[in-house]
């Protein structure tokens, strides 16, 4: 079942479409979906989170479901600035003042973002294979074979030939990379289908080539995050109270987090997840609720 009915709050952006469960006075849990995912992940974390106590907001990224920009003329960034800014912005519309954050790919990303850049507004952060701010400035270095393999697909929206493959194939195309990133999940297919209609926004394209341009110095950003992302590039240390989701079986590469506890001031906590994909919050809640839990007061 859906975690709610979509609400809407407008920030100065975008109109966010969120879907929220859980005592309104409780403690606040922000769970923010990846790519190319959407809410749907949190479908089975947000009902154990509210039993808990806590108030659950499960935000539609932007570039994502009915999230939508308010003016044309905003360029359709998907730079982790952005992401991280969209996190502040949507507890600012719906007067929270701080927030337990969880993540995983791009909403992991945009919780380390706010929680590196506004530590005072964040009370915990759950993130997995540790501190993914992206070191824009180093991707013109190569990586392993095996791992530029597997992110063939981010190579591909380099081009206008990726950019036009992603339009008229959006759902083939994301089906297989559900499929290799989480090659033991024998539920991905039914998944995929309720979560596919996210990827029809208007925006989506857009938002995701850039995303993928950007992170390699290959697009310009928006302006308007030029100082969030110098501050990004001196890659601040996350002081805030951490638990690092480790995936045992993620398709798109094993990733020791403990690695980086370097980037991380505050307490630091690494659990394992043997036979989870890339997706973990959907293939294994009960561990990425209790991964939560362990930071909720």
């Amino acid at each position: 079942m859906p975690i709610s009915e979509v609400e809407f709050v407008d920030t100065p952006l975008l109109r966010v479409g969120y879907e929220v469960l859980g005592e309104p006075t409780g403690q606040t849990v922000v769970l923010l979906h990846g790519f190319p995912y959407d809410v749907r992940s949190y479908d089975d974390v947000a009902p154990r989170l509210a039993k808990a106590g806590v108030r659950v907001v499960a935000p539609y990224v932007r570039g994502y479901g009915p999230t939508r920009f308010l003016s044309d003329q905003t360029l359709r960034s998907g730079q982790q600035a952005a992401l991280g800014q969209d996190l502040i912005d949507l507890l600012d519309a719906l007067d929270v003042e701080h927030a337990i954050v969880a993540g995983y790919d791009w909403g992991g990303r945009a919780a380390c973002v706010a929680a590196a850049l506004f530590p005072e507004r964040i009370d915990g952060l759950v993130t997995v294979s540790g501190y993914p701010i992206q070191d824009i400035a180093g991707s013109v270095e190569p990586d392993s074979p095996l791992d530029e393999k597997m992110a063939w697909y981010q190579y591909y929206f380099h081009a206008e030939r990726g950019r036009r493959g992603l339009e008229r194939n959006r759902e083939d195309l994301c089906r297989v990379l559900w499929r290799d990133w989480s090659p033991d999940w024998v539920e991905a297919e039914t998944a995929f289908a309720a979560s596919a209609p996210s990827l029809h926004n208007p925006d989506f394209v857009q938002v995701v080539v850039h995303s993928y341009r950007h992170r390699f110095g290959l697009a310009e950003g928006d302006q308007r995050y030029d100082d969030l992302e110098r501050r990004l590039a001196q890659r601040p240390v996350i002081s805030v109270p951490t638990v690092s989701v480790d995936s045992g079986a993620d398709g798109f590469g094993w990733f020791d987090s403990s690695e980086h506890a370097s980037h991380f001031s505050g307490s630091f906590q690494r659990v394992v997840l043997p036979g989870v994909g890339h997706n973990p919050p959907q293939e294994a809640p009960l561990a990425f609720s209790d991964a939560i839990l362990e930071l909720v007061h």
